[in-house]
């Protein structure tokens, strides 16, 4: 596989701030895992939490939001690394607020799913 062509440019960054970066990247890929493994079990191990369109439904929202991490978090990690190859500010990030909003979201759903369930 071919280098992207920002990975030639400015100077190579001290190793330990890439690995941090890489770090990073990979606890949100373990986030997005995480989401679609809530996915699956919602699907498979508790088939009596909602009807099943709306259990449908929550399981394929968080499928998707896992897809969408998976992919937000590969190009945080890039533009991370472009921003320190050049020496400019890290840029900032709506992920970690974003991801916030739609974990309270998931919990108070299935809170509520939980409560109402004969």
């Amino acid at each position: 596989m071919r280098e992207p062509a920002w990975r030639r440019t400015g100077k190579t960054p001290d190793y330990r701030f890439s690995l941090a970066n890489e770090r990073t990247f990979l606890a949100w890929v373990r986030t997005a895992l995480a989401l679609l493994a809530g996915a699956i079990a919602i699907d498979q191990l508790a088939p009596e939490i909602a009807p099943p369109l709306i259990r449908i439904i929550l399981c394929m929202v968080l499928a998707v939001i896992g897809a969408v991490l998976a992919i937000v978090s590969y190009r945080r990690w890039a533009h991370q690394e472009q921003a320190m190859r050049n020496d400019e500010e890290l840029p900032h990030s709506w992920l970690m607020l974003g991801m916030t909003v739609i974990v309270s979201l998931a919990a108070i759903v299935f809170a509520i799913l939980i409560l109402v369930q004969p």
